[in-house]
């Protein structure tokens, strides 16, 4: 007699054949999405870095990292009244320039950030940090903090173009070398949020005293490898691992500081 349909062996045979595929596929789809979103992170920082050198050919200087003013920007405030300084951030400089599109998530948004809680779900953390050492901030509190103050500088100041750091894949946008390195030369208080800005996937941040929001970030990193998006001062932009931006404090010297992260 003629059999019809298959026996209970053969059934779990195709079920345990089935589930063996979806096993091997599963790490290389979740793999594969990794490597893309690390690529549209890649042209996001491309893109910004146009902004930025558009708008230093017409002001013959960068803009400021973060300027102090209760003036809002256009487009309202980009951060979180309960931890952000009110001001302006750099990307509110550039934001004529084409490829920006203020109301959705794009370009200067990291496709790939962990900081998911709703408190961060802002610009200004989790994304994208210009190097405070050429965009500087209007002011700060500490004195002790006069290489991350003043007027931000012009590419012709800059004598290490191709080496000096100018964009990168940051835990807020203002970052400087101060928070790379294993001694900090500043108080950093994580009271005062922009204290805590990171390079993600840097081991250094498994020390830091950080929001429980930006943990997974800063330790776990966002790209394959524990890499990030990096764009310099000449124009061009690679990844990198996190770890070769790291400052470490040796004696009575910072190796790694000059010309990556201080141009001077």
């Amino acid at each position: 007699m003629k059999r019809l349909g298959f026996t209970l062996i053969e059934l779990l045979v195709v079920i345990a054949i089935i589930a063996l595929l979806i096993a091997i596929l599963i790490p290389a789809l979740q793999s594969s999405k990794q490597r893309a979103k690390a690529i549209l992170c890649g042209s996001n920082i491309k893109q910004l870095m146009v902004d930025l050198f558009m708008y230093e050919t017409d002001n013959q200087r960068f803009p400021y990292g973060f300027y102090s003013t209760y003036t809002p920007p256009p487009g309202g405030y980009p951060g979180n009244f309960a931890f952000d300084k009110f001001g302006w951030w750099w990307f509110n400089y550039t934001s004529d320039y084409p490829g920006r599109n203020r109301n959705k998530k794009t370009t200067l948004w990291c496709p790939s950030k962990r900081t998911r809680e709703p408190k961060f779900d802002y610009i200004v953390h989790g994304n994208y940090g210009v190097n405070q050492s050429i965009c500087k901030s209007s002011d700060d509190i500490q004195s002790n903090r006069k290489e991350f103050v003043g007027t931000p500088l012009r590419g012709s100041d800059i004598p290490h173009p191709s080496q000096s750091l100018l964009i990168v894949d940051s835990g807020y946008s203002i970052i400087g070398w101060s928070h790379v390195t294993d001694v900090p030369p500043i108080i950093l208080d994580k009271k005062n949020i922009k204290d805590t800005a990171y390079i993600p996937g840097l081991e250094v941040n498994e020390a830091k005293d950080l929001w429980p929001g930006q943990k997974e970030d800063a330790v776990d990193g966002r790209h394959p490898n524990k890499t990030v998006n990096v764009g310099f001062v000449d124009g061009h932009s690679s990844r990198t691992k996190a770890k070769d931006l790291f400052v470490e404090k040796t004696g009575d010297a910072y190796t790694n500081r000059s010309p990556l992260w201080s141009p001077k």
